[in-house]
């Protein structure tokens, strides 16, 4: 009678460790991306929209009128053409982020998933993990291959890419980097949220909205502290992670891509911090 007690009373400790290691969550997390159809939709959106937007650019920019156009402007141009498509497939990769987590909620799954993990918490670092990683060789992918689908279209504009130019590689590998972060973000709002058509209006919400908000309001007050402030918003600080700095002069309201970079670590890190106490303390 007391080892069924004791049995009893210790299968319900929701503390208790799992036999699941952190890689076989991984697996499990990339199984569940894989199988639904919306990652595959998705992906697919973020490959034909970014290399279709490369190779239309390339095909209709005009060609320069005069002279020999300067390095540091090819080299902007030549960025540009590769990730002018970052706009709208950060707006897959933020509608994938949110479904990755609130569709397990929508369905019911997430009891399963926090079952197998009862402390719950390496299950979403799984996830983000694996979306994570996914989304930017997604991104790397799609941005170097229509760099390179492009290349060849580019002098005719007076472009030419320069693909020993660390600051090109770094612009082109900061697009994709940003296309992850930014799906992390919506990631762990869909945690908090819980509800995959409120995470989504969450995200864009922050994205899309909040910035021109912050611009009307800078217009109207004049104030020079709001355009400042504009630049750490999430979407502004994300796009100077692809931005090209060779021969560009520093400005007070923009960052380096590197001060980008730091400012969106910081968001997503803020919001899983949220996220994570939210889903320890909350029912599933």
């Amino acid at each position: 009678m007391s080892t069924t007690t004791q049995h009893s009373v210790s299968a319900d400790r929701p503390d208790r460790p799992s036999g699941l290691t952190f890689g076989g969550i991984l697996r499990s997390e990339w199984i569940k991306l894989v199988s639904l159809r919306s990652t595959i939709w998705c992906y697919a959106l973020i490959v034909v929209v970014g290399v279709g937007f490369g190779v239309l650019i390339a095909l209709t920019s005009p060609a320069p009128t005069t002279g020999t156009v300067p390095d540091a402007i090819q080299g902007s141009t030549a960025v540009q053409v590769a990730t002018l498509a970052l706009g709208f497939t950060a707006l897959a990769s933020v509608v994938l982020g949110a479904l990755v987590i609130t569709g397990e909620y929508g369905t019911g799954m997430i009891r399963s998933t926090f079952a197998a993990v009862p402390t719950r918490l390496p299950a979403l670092f799984g996830k983000i993990v694996v979306f994570g990683v996914t989304t930017f060789v997604v991104g790397l992918v799609t941005i170097f291959g229509t760099a390179l689908v492009t290349a060849p279209m580019l002098p005719g504009i007076g472009v030419t890419p320069d693909f020993t130019d660390p600051a090109y590689l770094l612009a082109l590998v900061g697009g994709a980097g940003y296309l992850a972060l930014v799906g992390v973000f919506a990631l762990a709002i869909g945690a908090i949220v819980r509800h995959s058509a409120g995470a989504i209006a969450s995200a864009l919400g922050v994205i899309l909205v909040l910035p021109t908000v912050v611009l009307i309001l800078s217009a109207i007050t004049q104030a020079e502290w709001i355009q400042r402030a504009a630049a750490f918003l999430p979407d502004a600080a994300g796009s100077r992670m692809s931005a090209y700095t060779a021969g560009e002069v520093a400005s007070a309201n923009s960052l380096a891509p590197w001060q980008g970079l730091l400012v969106l670590l910081a968001w997503d890190a803020a919001l899983v911090l949220v996220a994570a106490v939210l889903m320890k303390r909350r029912d599933a």
